[in-house]
């Protein structure tokens, strides 16, 4: 059968939901809708006889960084190669884009393929889950979403992403002044808490006490970079546990490209393996 590699569309979504399931992965529908909103022209998929066989997508945020996630092949197709085929195509439509840096958080399966792409080791980043945590934090703070956070999350991250900051709010989104926001939204398995940037411990604990009140009785999932002490010591001390460990890896799209900062010190929830 012909494999053939194209853009990846609306039309497609029920059919990359089923891949996605086989997977057991979190996302939604309205995730895909999300990235395919964020990043039309970089979210990828591979056609097989006529049957969606593999996806990959690639949110950029301006020319600085690019966030690969989704990479996810039909149980039915694996081991022909599909995986690399999307991988080695989306890398070269970042280029055709001059996108500075690439990204992306890699499973241990997953780690062998990006390093043979020329992708390096940065951090490790954990899954953490809960059915019944609980913040420690009497009374709840009146939180509201403020556009104005969104320079504390370009500080943190290292790249802007205000347009995924503008999608991803309406679904729940909390901030307290200038020192911190959070945001809130479903998945298919466990409601999602991230991203969260803080610049102190306990804005970060005002803002997960008003997620565990949105969803009191869980299961809800918190992706957090492990040398972060700060966040682990909050999951833990909020009862969270690590469920997943992946590897968070980078890739110059350029060779020219400057070095991209970031803080990772403020960063206490990840958008997600989609988003970064």
């Amino acid at each position: 059968m012909t494999a053939v590699v194209r853009a990846l569309t609306r039309a497609d979504i029920p059919a990359a939901m089923r891949i996605k399931e086989a997977a057991g992965w979190n996302q939604t529908e309205t995730d895909w809708h999300n990235l395919l909103q964020l990043a039309p022209e970089t979210c990828f998929c591979l056609e097989c006889g006529g049957s969606l066989a593999a996806t990959a997508t690639a949110a950029c945020y301006e020319r600085r960084l690019a966030w690969i996630g989704m990479v996810l092949t039909d149980p039915a197709y694996r081991r022909r190669g599909f995986a690399r085929q999307l991988m080695e195509h989306a890398i070269v439509a970042l280029a055709a884009r001059r996108m500075e840096w690439i990204k992306l958080d890699a499973t241990g399966a997953g780690a062998p393929l990006y390093r043979q792409l020329g992708f390096e080791p940065e951090c490790g980043i954990e899954r953490w889950a809960s059915t019944a945590a609980q913040a420690g934090v009497p009374g709840m703070p009146d939180l509201s979403w403020q556009d104005r956070c969104s320079a504390l999350d370009r500080q943190a991250f290292g790249a802007a992403r205000s347009q995924l900051l503008a999608v991803l709010a309406p679904l729940g989104a909390a901030a307290v002044a200038d020192q911190g926001y959070a945001m809130a939204r479903p998945g298919s398995q466990a409601a999602y808490f991230g991203p969260c940037v803080s610049r102190q411990p306990e804005t970060a604990r005002e803002l997960l006490a008003w997620f565990l009140a949105r969803h009191p009785r869980g299961p809800v999932y918190w992706d957090l970079l492990p040398h972060n002490t700060e966040a682990v010591r909050l999951a833990r001390a909020c009862g969270f546990a690590p469920l997943r460990r992946l590897v968070r890896m980078v890739r110059r799209g350029v060779p020219d490209a400057p070095p991209l900062g970031h803080d990772d010190s403020q960063v206490f929830a990840t958008a997600g393996f989609e988003f970064g």
